[in-house]
């Protein structure tokens, strides 16, 4: 008998049901980091900052439900938003979704370990300060690059290691 084909895989962001939606997200917490935007140019640029309601060990929302009332600039990532920012990073599922891509290993869905996405270095854990501890003169010492970015070696699970008996 075939496996079902994953709902990700023959589904459009718009066909998700809630629950599909939210389990796209997976738990990396890049998005929560705050991001500089040049009005001039457009270009955006990453910061280690993170937001003040971002666990920096969990890598979640301290209080999801009412997010966007204590951080009004707090983005919900509707299908609308999914297609329309420049600046998901590229590991994001809403996003390899949303251009037709598969899911990389460490994706809670298919690795069924919400903890592979930091065992990849995927995660902001422990990467991060949060914003109640930076002025906004010193944002520009905290640009990054690394949330734009694949890490290297991510894209294939880690090789198995023999073991000693």
């Amino acid at each position: 008998m075939d496996e079902p084909v994953p709902f990700w895989k023959h589904k459009t962001l718009r066909e998700l049901n809630d629950a599909e939606w939210e389990s796209l997200c997976d738990g990396c917490g890049r998005c929560c980091l705050n991001k500089m935007e040049f009005e001039d140019t457009g270009d955006i640029v990453w910061t280690d900052i993170r937001c003040t309601l971002l666990d920096p060990v969990s890598c979640r929302c301290s209080d999801y439900p009412n997010r966007q009332s204590k951080v009004p600039d707090c983005i919900r990532l509707t299908i609308e938003e999914v297609e329309t920012l420049t600046w998901l990073p590229p590991t994001c599922g809403y996003r390899l979704v949303r251009d037709g891509r598969d899911l990389y290993w460490w994706h809670p869905l298919l690795s069924g370990d919400p903890d592979t996405v930091h065992a990849a270095g995927i995660s902001v854990r422990n990467r991060t300060v949060s914003e109640d501890d930076v002025t906004w003169e010193d944002y520009e010492d905290h640009e990054i690059g690394w949330p734009g970015e694949v890490p290297y070696g991510s894209e294939r699970p880690p090789a198995k290691s023999a073991s000693s008996g």
